[in-house]
């Protein structure tokens, strides 16, 4: 039987020395279970969460020519503002605008890897239209920079680890990033591409992403291991957590990244806010793992035997070790693919590429269409490889 709803973990369990066992367990089982999980009791305080809603949703209030002045493509750092239907996600169109922040860092030296362009200042909106955003923005990127921390030391430990087992994953100015989202009802959109993707199946990258769900709108779904879509409605005081497939590699499987997806909301329903918080891991990785007892592998393996089952979802799994020397080098190639008029401004090379693996994947699902059609090799079917690919 694969999961059917979304645990909710009282985070504050794991600040009392009596209750902290029976969270780690209660987190373990969310890990090796479903991938996905609410927190609630945070430590963020509901004032910083109230302006960091009124000033994401006042930034898309702007006038059009103010929020193209932090555009994207300014700059080949994958930060700034991305405007509705711009980004790319499964190889569909994700009907959203958005704007993406990190954690401040200096323009990188030419020297430096190509996919240090990564880290770079953020493009702020001009004060003079938003006195506050930047004021409000920083001081929660920092909270959620500390409170991803600490739970990734929680995950740690949950896996009967050391709680500093993933601490040489990251870098002392560690690179953490925010993005906020509106996501417009049907009604405002064009009629003659519906069903709409507010944002397509995909999984997280890094380590941990934190969901701030900013509006009253469903829409998130999480996929179990069937392939069914489970709903993650609001919960008020609680954060969304998904686990990313940074992860899901650094522990050789044991913590999956689930799948999940936006459905834009319906006409007359008005536009959906989120403001997501994904926790992120040094660009200069290899693709190492920790050492998670075996115990907790076998764990993990008797869920899915005694399911009688295996993951079922086509979305790529990004980091495959021996396709890339760094994590660096497969973030950049990932954000290329989501966000091409970037990849056509500063990456030309890296975008070729992607788009000649499109192709062939294209042909590839035409091939497998084909076979399907023809009543032939079923057997090669449900072999071969998965087409979909991942955003972040």
């Amino acid at each position: 039987m694969s999961f059917s709803s979304i645990p909710v973990l009282d985070l504050s369990l794991a600040r009392d020395v009596h209750t902290k066992p029976s969270f780690l367990e209660s987190l373990r089982s969310a890990l090796l279970e479903v991938g996905f999980l609410y927190i609630k009791n945070t430590g963020i305080s509901d004032e910083l969460i109230e302006k960091v809603i009124a000033q994401g949703k006042a930034f898309f209030d702007l006038p059009e020519d103010k929020k193209a002045e932090v555009q994207m493509k300014n700059a080949p750092s994958f930060l700034g503002y991305n405007k509705l239907g711009n980004e790319i996600t499964a190889l569909k169109t994700d009907w959203r605008e958005q704007i993406d922040l990190s954690t401040p860092h200096p323009s990188p030296k030419p020297s430096d890897p190509l996919y240090y362009n990564l880290l770079a200042p953020n493009q702020w909106p001009d004060p003079t239209c938003l006195p506050e955003f930047r004021s409000t923005m920083e001081p929660y990127i920092s909270r959620m920079s500390s409170l991803s921390t600490t739970f990734t030391s929680l995950i740690a430990e949950a896996l009967l680890l050391p709680s500093n087992a993933f601490d040489r994953f990251f870098d002392p100015d560690q690179q953490h990033k925010l993005k906020i989202i509106k996501y417009p009802d049907l009604a405002s959109l064009p009629e003659d591409q519906q069903p709409r993707q507010g944002v397509g199946p995909h999984k997280d990258s890094m380590l941990t992403s934190y969901l701030l769900q900013a509006s009253h709108h469903r829409g998130l779904q999480a996929q179990n291991l069937s392939g069914d879509w489970i709903d993650c409605p609001p919960i008020p005081g609680t954060l969304v957590v998904a686990i990313g497939q940074g992860l899901e590699a650094l522990t050789h499987g044991v913590c999956a990244s689930t799948t999940h997806r936006v459905l834009s909301p319906a006409a007359g329903e008005g536009p959906r806010f989120s403001i997501p918080f994904f926790q992120g891991v040094s660009y200069d990785a290899t693709f190492e793992s920790v050492d998670v007892p075996l115990k907790i592998m076998e764990m993990r393996k008797e869920l899915l035997r005694g399911r009688g089952m295996e993951r079922r979802d086509d979305v790529e799994f990004t980091f495959t070790k021996g396709r890339w020397g760094h994590l660096g080098e497969a973030t950049l190639a990932n954000r290329v693919k989501s966000h091409p008029d970037v990849g056509e401004r500063w990456y030309p090379e890296i975008l070729a590429r992607v788009r000649e693996e499109q192709r062939m994947a294209r042909e590839e699902k035409e091939r497998v269409k084909e076979i399907r059609y023809e009543g032939k090799g079923s057997d090669n079917v449900a072999s071969l490889p998965a087409t979909k690919e991942v955003t972040v």
